[in-house]
């Protein structure tokens, strides 16, 4: 290793270099492109799968939505066009005839007005059970969200959203144990959570308020708004969807064939075609990037031949006067990498300039395309040693073609 720190083994690198700047420089923005390519298309990918699971991620990923409609056929005497309504009752059903599931979670939603001293704005208010924390983690700031006993006694709490505090309450003013006034009654709020989460509501924030409550105030009876229903890991949240719309048609008695009288959204389905579409993506930019970078790695190949067949005089030479085959060889393949690590390394970091740029200024905000888009560390070093072995391996052609010359015929040469 000694010749790693020889100082004419570089003063050697350095002439060659000086002799061929604008083959070499054109040679290493090659290769500096390809390891560009890779690390700003790889932070691109993961900025948008940070993006996808800041606005899903709170949602447990087999879950299925599940809301009555009206009937689009007519069945046993009841005419087309008949209005449904989920019951207490269906969720019993579901629970107890359907198989794999994890929970089912019924829900209320209205939209009203809440206020706080002078101010007030108009919000979605929701009816929920504890577990829905269980299948939509809410980031809580400040205290708890909604307990069993808050649905037992139907208390008159709430757990509202951050960006409603910050509408009704002042700059630093602690919203635990407050009240806020909804359609004139007096909520105590008990918690409050960060905003992000995606779902339907008020056009400025999301309020929780417990299921019996949000039932006895708006007189809903044991009507259903909708139900979160979600499968363990090893069920088919598909054929879950399948299975509970049949239940349900048949409690209702709705045609077999009515695809209307029940709607529902596959969030399982959904976020498996937007995670294959990252799969490929990162495939995609993988292929792109080590494709390039193998390209401007057989350019340095190139010009490293060119330089040997310039120095072949200089090669017989040295080993005429004793220099060893493995000496030169190593002269050659060090040069290789030398120049493979510094395009690789102004690469790494003209990428990360970009990534930080593409983050300032698209990264930024709720309606933000990407977020936090980096490259892991491993994934930097994984590709600067592909680099650093594609930089050795090719150096190895040069370096076998030099050698092979016979001193003789390399002294003869013009």
């Amino acid at each position: 290793m000694k010749f790693l720190f020889d100082k004419d083994t570089w003063q050697e690198i350095f002439s060659s270099i000086r002799k061929n700047k604008m083959r070499t420089g054109i040679t290493v923005i090659g290769v500096m492109w390809g390891i560009f390519l890779l690390v700003v298309l790889l932070g691109a990918a993961k900025g948008v799968e940070n993006n996808f699971n800041k606005l899903f991620g709170s949602f447990a990923t087999n879950s299925v939505f599940v809301w009555a409609q009206q009937t689009s056929k007519p069945f046993k005497g009841f005419q087309e066009g008949k209005s449904l309504t989920l019951k207490m009752s269906d969720l019993e059903n579901i629970k107890n005839e359907i198989k794999g599931l994890e929970f089912v979670v019924p829900r209320h939603q209205t939209q009203a007005m809440a206020t706080n001293n002078f101010k007030s704005g108009t919000f979605g208010i929701f009816g929920d059970y504890p577990e829905l924390d269980k299948v939509q983690k809410k980031d809580l700031v400040y205290g708890r969200f909604i307990n069993d006993n808050d649905i037992k006694e139907k208390k008159k709490v709430c757990v509202i959203e951050e960006e409603i505090y910050k509408q009704l309450f002042d700059k630093d003013e602690y919203p635990i144990g407050t009240y806020i006034k909804i359609n004139d009654i007096n909520y105590n709020i008990v918690g409050m959570y960060k905003q992000g989460q995606v779902g339907t509501g008020g056009p400025q924030g999301n309020i929780h308020i417990p299921f019996t409550t949000f039932q006895q105030v708006y007189n809903r009876g044991d009507s259903i708004g909708w139900m979160m229903i979600t499968g363990k890991p090893e069920f088919d949240i598909t054929q879950i969807e399948a299975d509970i719309k049949l239940l349900l048609k048949n409690l209702h008695k709705v045609h077999p064939k009515d695809e209307r009288a029940f709607g529902s959204f596959n969030l399982g389905k959904e976020i498996a075609k937007v995670t294959g579409f990252l799969t490929g993506m990162q495939f995609l930019t993988w292929f792109v990037g080590i494709a390039t970078l193998i390209a401007g790695v057989f350019a340095i190949g190139n010009i490293l031949l060119i330089t040997v067949k310039e120095r072949t005089k200089e090669i017989g030479i040295r080993r005429a006067i004793g220099a060893k085959p493995w000496e030169i060889k190593r002269q050659i393949i060090l040069e290789s990498v030398f120049l493979t690590s510094i395009a690789g390394a102004l690469g790494i970091i003209f990428g990360g300039l970009v990534l930080m740029l593409i983050d300032a200024t698209l990264g930024q905000g709720p309606e933000a395309a990407l977020s936090n888009p980096t490259v892991d560390i491993p994934v930097v070093l994984i590709a600067v040693l592909t680099l650093i072995t594609l930089g050795t391996l090719i150096g190895l052609i040069p370096a076998h073609t030099a050698v092979s010359i016979r001193p003789i015929e390399a002294l003869r040469e013009e």
